[in-house]
């Protein structure tokens, strides 16, 4: 197949997308066909330009700033956006405490939609507002959707910052708690990012099984709780399902 000059640079992008994860020029050039040249070129563009970032290994690479702000911008379309947000207010109601949805960024979860509940005491985390991986639950749902290789890379560089007296800041208790996240398919937050709030999140996948970004919602003690959250499990599947449709479909 030859590729026009000018869709040279939207092919590598959307290669990079299928494959999902940090990718090294030759590898990219297997399926593209390029001159080696050209696509070493391409990659220099792109990182230039702030698309595309180099992963840890000085090698590959993976989507830069830019690049993760053009795929937010894209499920924030007008219509996908309104479709999105009449779901999530509708879940909000249903299950009485505020609902987000938050796509990871480089270092954390950044939220990009939101719903709140009509309880006068609520938790603020506006959207924009960026969390940290480990200690929350729409954070432990991406980090379980990660390769070992690249979780246990996560793991050897990643300073696991204490929030609360319930932060798992032991690598290897937090490697046992991602096996469970990715063995129940749902993650939780136990007052470890912020005291007196719990969590519970849930993968929006895109058409390969793969984690766009999540679905969760948390709200302040007393008035909720895990087992309480966790009741609310098929509902949130369901709106998952529904909100992933919108991007795949």
């Amino acid at each position: 197949m030859t590729i026009p000059t000018n869709l040279r640079l939207l092919f590598l992008l959307e290669e990079l997308a299928r494959v999902g994860v940090p990718v090294t020029p030759t590898s990219a050039n297997e399926v593209l066909g390029l001159p080696k040249p050209t696509i070493h070129r391409l990659f220099h563009t792109l990182e230039e330009e702030g698309f595309l970032q180099r992963d840890i290994d000085g090698r590959s690479y993976a989507p830069g700033t830019r690049l993760r702000r053009l795929a937010a911008s894209v499920l924030s379309t007008s219509r996908i956006r309104m479709v999105r947000q009449a779901a999530l207010s509708a879940l909000a109601k249903d299950v009485g405490e505020t609902c987000n949805i938050a796509m990871p960024e480089r270092h954390a979860m950044v939220y990009i939609d939101r719903a709140e509940t009509e309880w006068p005491l609520r938790i603020q985390l506006p959207v924009g507002t960026e969390v940290p991986f480990h200690c929350t639950a729409a954070g432990k749902m991406y980090l379980s959707s990660l390769k070992p290789g690249l979780f246990a890379r996560y793991l050897s560089i990643v300073t696991l910052e204490s929030y609360t007296d319930r932060t798992i800041t032991d690598a290897r208790l937090l490697s046992a708690e991602i096996d469970a996240v990715r063995n129940r398919g749902y993650a939780t937050d136990n007052q470890e990012f912020m005291e007196g709030m719990v969590a519970i999140a849930v993968p929006l996948l895109d058409s390969q099984g793969r984690l766009m970004s999540t679905l969760s919602m948390h709200g302040p003690m007393p008035r909720a709780d895990l087992d309480k959250f966790t009741s609310h499990l098929p509902r949130l599947q369901e709106v998952a399902k529904e909100l992933s449709g919108l991007v795949i479909n």
